[in-house]
């Protein structure tokens, strides 16, 4: 029972990662029709009428209808990307040009110091074990 379960889920993310929508589904008939209606003006087959409406001869043939909006899957809902990309490839370049050496005087001068505010003799260490 499990396994009919996992793989009913499995069939319900694939069809949702179609994203066909309910009104993508009603606009179905009108495509059918618009393909007997390139079959009989143009003596297109079916894949060369999805090729004109969905491949690469979209752009030549969009305009010549009017009919083209009422197909299925011409929405831009269907061409988002809800991909979130946190990593950014970025290119980093290095210049790794050689510095000329700068030679800093040495001016450091220790002293220690000496005050009258020193503690007595009482409350330093022992100084024999």
């Amino acid at each position: 029972m499990s396994k009919l379960i996992a793989f009913t889920y499995s069939l319900l993310i694939l069809f949702q990662s179609f994203n066909i929508g309910l009104e993508d589904l009603s606009k179905f008939s009108a495509l059918l029709e618009h393909a007997d209606y390139h079959k009989e003006m143009y003596g297109d087959n079916f894949v060369q009428f999805l090729a004109e409406h969905y491949g690469d001869a979209k752009a030549d043939h969009d305009n010549e209808h009017k009919e083209h909006k009422d197909l299925p899957f011409k929405g831009a809902h269907h061409f988002c990307s809800h991909i979130i990309t946190p990593f950014i490839n970025t290119t980093i370049t290095y210049d790794f040009t050689q510095q000329d050496f700068i030679k800093i005087p040495f001016n450091f001068h220790y002293t220690e110091s000496h005050t009258n505010f020193e503690k007595s003799s009482v409350f330093q260490p022992p100084k024999h074990a």
